[in-house]
């Protein structure tokens, strides 16, 4: 290990030390966390380490998935999922940067975040609306601005605002009440449905209006999406489209429904029950985004099967640290990891059970 990588480890274990809360109730616990293991401690403070170095100057990352937008999100997720101060906490630097970007990528007009990077669609507007829904409220708007003209720059709140629009307005010329790609799709898939249903769920939490239909439209999609054995079409109408086991996509699918409070709906159970049954199965091709949302699935949907999944998930993680903190060596994989490890905090608003 590098002298940076001891001092960081030795800084971590005094900053964040302590055991598990004692006297509480196990719902409080659950909610809030308590007793994080020292080896995730110890990853969030090499990688979030290599985040930070990693940032351009422009505030937003470059990673083997592209640049733009949703990296730029992800990785803002990844920095306050820690429960640092966004204002004035050791990572307050790359954070303002980091939302000052997706604001001034901002089209005025249709509320579409993008700055021109590979990967900016749909699912890149759901993980950067779902990002400033969890920052709004969080940082303070004066001190995001400081020693700018804040004159020239829309608020936070008004950033999200027109942010969920163009989710909404996405949505309301789909005939699948769905998303896909492009913003003025037709077609639809449950992948980018699900960044983008989470997105105005988070900021629907975070006090922004979303109409209720529009919620309600997008679980009646999903729940057609739903097999009776808990797995999810990738696309309605397709057999599945690119195979029909999908830990990725029962994930989405469950966790969209809990995050609507629809746990008592038959879909809700038949995902959970396929994910509680292929714990260690194999992640498929896109193992990070699976890690992603299957760790908020079993977090909401059965909190034992969480508990021993995260263990695993853990020791994998620990195998794909680099030299230079990352982990498995970029910056969407680093981002993505540290979220399937961040209910192990439980900060953010949108991992409250």
């Amino acid at each position: 290990m590098t002298r940076r990588r001891l001092a960081l480890w030795a800084l971590v274990t005094c900053v964040w030390a302590g055991g598990a809360a004692t006297g509480s109730a196990q719902e409080l616990r659950v909610r809030i966390g308590s007793g994080v293991p020292l080896q995730v401690k110890r990853l969030y403070a090499e990688a979030l380490d290599y985040l930070g170095r990693s940032q351009l100057k422009s505030g937003s990352w470059n990673s083997s998935h592209g640049s733009g937008v949703g990296i730029t999100g992800i990785c803002v997720l990844a920095f306050l999922s820690v429960g640092e101060d966004p204002n004035f906490g050791a990572y307050n630097e790359p954070l303002r940067k980091a939302v000052k970007f997706l604001i001034r990528s901002q089209n005025a007009r249709t509320g579409m975040f993008g700055s021109g990077g590979s990967h900016d669609s749909m699912y890149a507007q759901g993980f950067a609306t779902l990002a400033m829904a969890e920052a709004y409220g969080a940082m303070d708007d004066v001190i995001l601005w400081q020693g700018q003209d804040r004159g020239e720059h829309p608020t936070m709140g008004e950033a999200l605002e027109k942010a969920v629009g163009a989710i909404i307005t996405s949505q309301d010329q789909n005939p699948f009440k769905a998303w896909r790609y492009g913003p003025k799709a037709k077609d639809q898939d449950t992948s980018v449905s699900g960044a983008c249903l989470v997105a105005l769920l988070a900021a629907r939490n975070a006090g922004i209006e979303v109409p209720d239909a529009n919620i309600d439209a997008a679980l009646q999609y999903f729940e057609k999406a739903t097999l009776e054995d808990g797995t999810t079409m990738y696309t309605l109408g397709m057999g599945g489209g690119m195979g029909v086991e999908s830990l990725a996509r029962s994930s989405i699918s469950s966790l969209v429904y809990a995050l609507a409070r629809r746990k008592d709906s038959r879909a809700h159970a038949a995902t959970v029950d396929f994910l509680t049954e292929n714990l260690e199965s194999k992640l498929g091709g896109w193992p990070w985004y699976t890690r992603y949302y299957m760790a908020q699935a079993l977090f909401q949907g059965d909190f034992e099967a969480w508990q021993k999944w995260n263990e695993i998930n853990t020791e994998y993680l620990e195998e794909q640290v680099k030299e230079d903190g990352s982990i498995a060596g970029d910056v969407y994989s680093t981002g993505m990891a540290l979220l399937s490890m961040a209910l192990n905090y439980r900060f953010l608003p949108i991992y409250e059970r």
